[in-house]
Parts: C-alpha cells; structure tokens; sequence
C-alpha cells in the first residue's frame, strides 16, 4: 500500500532525475501540502483512497478555504493528481524512470512590434564627428608614454569655440608628474 507521504520523496527523486524542474517541484509539494490537511487516517495511508475520494476532499477544501481562488484549487488538485499519476508510473517501480521522457517547455513571447515600445524617442542621429568618409577632419594619432596610442580626428571646420572646449578638456585629463 502506497501511503501519502510516499509523494513528497517521489516528487524529490524525479527532480533529483532532472524529469521535475525546481519550480515545477515546489508548486507539486504546495499541492500536496494543502491537500494533506483535509485527509484523513486512512487516505493517508492509501493514494488509491485519495483518487478514490477526490471530489470530496476536494469539495471540502473549497468550502475551508473560501478566501482562495476557485481556479487556485483547481490547479492545487490538478496538481495532485498529476503526481499520483506519475507516482503510480513511475514512483512504484523506479527503475521506469529512465523511460519517463518529459516536455520540454519553452517560454513563448510575443513579438514587440514598434508601438509596443514604451521608449518612442528616436535613436540618436550619427554624428558628423562619428563619420569620417562624409566629412573632411584632420585625423592626429600621437604615441604616448608605456606604448599608449591617442587618436584625434577633428573636423576641418572647427570653430575657435569647440577648439577651446576641447582644450578644456584635455586640460582636466591632464595629470601634473
């Protein structure tokens, strides 16, 4: 005779065989858990009793746990029938365990399309600096101390302004030996 308790080490043994992910484990074990409270001796001691029962275990778990979603239940036992199914599968005789071939589930998600996106605000525009086939720049590499190389390309139409603002800059990198 196959007792309740049998379910839990079943559901440990088939993660442990990688046929129950973690996730999948922990919702199986929660379904056991709130059916477990409502059975009594002898369902614990006979899984067939259980499977025997469902509609009345079932109906009075409802009727205990009015705060709950009708839907919740009806996974919680759908839950719990799928590993009594398994177990009477696979659990009795764990040597057809290496026959049990599971699904595969791959997470489906929907294509974005462009007015999906929250973030409308258009891609920065290339700069003329970022470009240098379209625009004529004077390109400077200077070879610098421990083999370091600094590249500079500055366009041919640089005001006196952005030639001072980058100055500025070049100055505040400047570190004093």
């Amino acid at each position: 005779m196959n007792k309740f308790n049998d379910l839990y080490d079943f559901i440990d043994f088939a993660k442990g065989n990688r046929k129950y992910p973690g996730n999948t484990a922990n919702g199986l074990k929660s379904a056991l858990k709130v059916f477990e409270k409502e059975l009594n001796i002898d369902e614990l001691n006979s899984i067939d009793l259980i499977e025997d029962n469902i509609d009345e275990i079932f109906i009075n778990i409802v009727s205990k746990n009015k705060d709950k979603n009708i839907g919740s239940l009806n996974t919680y036992k759908a839950r719990l029938l799928k590993v009594i199914n398994d177990y009477q599968r696979y659990g009795i005789d764990p040597s057809k365990i290496q026959g049990w071939t599971t699904k595969s589930h791959k997470a489906i998600l929907p294509a974005l399309s462009k007015k999906d996106i929250s973030d409308k605000k258009q891609d920065k525009i290339q700069t003329e600096l970022s470009d240098p086939i379209n625009t004529p720049v004077h390109k400077i590499e200077l070879s610098l101390k421990n083999n370091f190389k600094s590249v500079i390309i500055i366009p041919k139409d640089i005001t006196s302004k952005e030639t001072n603002m980058i100055k500025t800059i070049l100055d505040s990198l400047t570190i004093d030996e």
